[in-house]
């Protein structure tokens, strides 16, 4: 009897398979748009996207001027959970101070 076939009857030459792991899915994307309307102030709606969408200055006027040209504007893609709370953020934000600005999220 040959080694080869010593290591065949102890089941060391077997092949293991382990289980297939589940191929793990991305959360569906929301888009968190801003609406133009004819009261909120530029600068604050720079402040806003400053600030609750981490735009940088330039970024944050272009995307101003969108929302008031376009009558809306792109503030960013997010996961389901993190859209709903910018939205609310920025929504809550501009009532504490007085302005209609509003927020919303599509899925993408």
């Amino acid at each position: 009897m040959s080694d080869e076939d010593d290591h065949d009857q102890h089941g060391e030459n077997e092949l293991v398979i382990a289980p297939a792991k589940p191929a793990l899915k991305q959360p569906p994307m929301h888009r968190v748009l801003m609406l133009n309307d004819d009261y909120t102030p530029m600068d604050f709606v720079i402040e806003v996207l400053e600030d609750l969408f981490s735009m940088e200055s330039e970024r944050a006027k272009r995307t101003m001027m969108q929302v008031h040209t376009e009558g809306l504007a792109l503030c960013g893609i997010y996961t389901c959970e993190i859209a709903e709370a910018k939205v609310e953020q920025a929504n809550s934000y501009a009532q504490q101070h007085g302005h209609p600005l509003q927020c919303t999220m599509e899925q993408e």
